[in-house]
């Protein structure tokens, strides 16, 4: 029997059967579903850490027709624990590539259903919300698949992290620059680094639960507080650290997870939302410029808007067009802000990316300041 004709079963949490055909690895995968809207950059999105512990759909109607490249990568791995598509392309045109999307699936041991109407699914998913779910393409008794998925942890109050942060610390760019970065890996995308390094910057990665007094041998001119996956809240240790990072008054930049952080090292709550932001054509308004830009989004948290309304030390910078959450914020007392979303956007529209170019030049004048 060729792959084509296994079968492959997914079940959700709230009983929901879909019926497919097994792509990728054969075996089980659980976690907590999710859907990304994005019709390319599929390779940048499996390898995205934000993605660890969860069950994608990939909203697209063909992912996989161009193959896969060693530089569409946002980290050493596929991250996501399992893949749903209408169709799972083992064929690709781009001469770039060095692969099929099947291969690669089954290299990184990423269970996969294909055949699944993703729409009536992502459908479904916005109205009930986000919840757990197991795909198989090796159990086919729906009572014991039931009982596998009961035993799978809520995202809610899960911390995640620390599993994809570095183990090492490591080190990228120039190492004459002035301009001196230290990196909280909480499950940092490569682009990020590369957007910094870029600029002319000096970055150190440090693991997630590193201590500031060795962080601090680094000598940074600038702290960088970086997305990843799982519930913010439950991060103790990450908290604590960035609101000892916020006490050296150097410039702090958050993104995702790392705005989140910054939020409760404030004392402003998250919470977990309904389904999530996650696609690359999310609009986000700019209230201190006016400006509004298409933003690049992975996230199943946000900031509480009610707490941020009596936090008087805490500015709103920018806002989600589509339900006015939460999108940007800065700390009126400390030059520190954060953005809910990716400007480095790998995939996505390169509208946000003056970010980076606002933290180098916080970074540069507060040097300046310093002399």
């Amino acid at each position: 029997m060729s792959q084509k004709q296994i079968p492959a079963i997914l079940l959700l949490a709230d009983g929901t059967v879909c019926h497919g055909k097994a792509f990728g690895a054969i075996g089980t995968a659980t976690g907590e579903i999710c859907f990304n809207t994005g019709m390319t950059g599929y390779q940048e999105v499996f390898t995205d850490p934000s993605y660890f512990g969860q069950i994608l759909i990939m909203n697209s109607v063909h992912i996989g027709n161009y193959g896969v490249n060693d530089d569409d990568v946002e980290s050493s791995n596929v991250k996501i624990r399992g893949l749903i598509g209408r169709n799972l392309e083992e064929l690709y045109s781009r001469k770039l590539a060095k692969g099929s999307l099947q291969d690669y699936l089954k290299a990184n041991n990423i269970v996969s259903i294909e055949g699944v109407d993703t729409r009536a699914l992502v459908s479904h998913v916005r109205t009930k919300g986000a919840m757990n779910c197991i795909i198989s393409s090796a159990i086919t008794d729906i009572e014991d698949l039931k009982k596998k998925l009961a035993l799978v942890p809520d995202m809610d109050g899960l911390e995640l992290a620390s599993q994809v942060s570095t183990k090492v610390a490591y080190e990228m760019g120039n190492a004459e620059s002035d301009i001196r970065i230290a990196v909280m890996d909480y499950g940092v995308k490569q682009h990020i680094l590369h957007c910094m390094v870029d600029r002319g910057a000096y970055v150190k990665v440090f693991p997630a639960k590193s201590k500031l007094i060795d962080i601090k041998q680094f000598n940074p001119s600038g702290y960088f507080i970086s997305n990843g996956p799982g519930d913010p809240a439950s991060m103790d240790y990450a908290i604590a650290t960035v609101k000892e990072i916020l006490e050296e008054d150097r410039p702090v930049f958050g993104i995702c997870l790392g705005h989140q952080l910054l939020a409760l090292a404030n004392d402003i709550p998250t919470f977990k939302m309904h389904h999530g932001h996650r696609g690359l054509n999310h609009p986000v308004k700019n209230l201190l410029t006016g400006k509004c830009e298409i933003t690049t989004q992975n996230h199943g948290f946000g900031v509480d808007p009610e707490a941020l309304k009596k936090a008087d030390h805490v500015e709103v910078t920018h806002i989600n067009l589509n339900d006015r959450s939460i999108e940007g914020i800065k700390i009126k007392n400390k030059p520190a802000f954060s953005v809910q979303y990716h400007p480095e956007s790998t995939p996505g529209p390169h509208d946000s990316r003056y970010l980076f170019d606002e933290f180098i030049g916080m970074i540069q004048k507060s040097k300046s300041r310093m002399i």
